[in-house]
């Protein structure tokens, strides 16, 4: 299965709010974390919002990138 490609005006549709699916990308890959209750309605600890490149700001994270292997890989992200 070929992944679809992502730019930044694309992704920023997919922020969770208002019934739409919660995407967020990390290192060029772009995640659904719409099933994650801690990214309930597009909200992570009030820090990172979904429809985002979250790459820098995962540096500060508390916890470690790993977590990111739960969720599925449903595209690419082009910058």
């Amino acid at each position: 299965m070929e992944l679809r490609e992502f730019t930044a005006e694309e992704l920023v549709y997919y922020n969770g709010k208002n019934g739409q699916p919660a995407y967020i990308a990390y290192k060029g890959k772009v995640y659904d974390v719409s099933l994650s209750v801690l990214w309930r309605n597009g909200k992570h600890q009030v820090f990172h919002s979904a429809g985002k490149d979250l790459t820098e700001k995962l540096i500060e994270a508390p916890h470690d990138v790993s977590m990111l292997d739960k969720f599925p890989i449903i595209g690419v992200y082009k910058s």
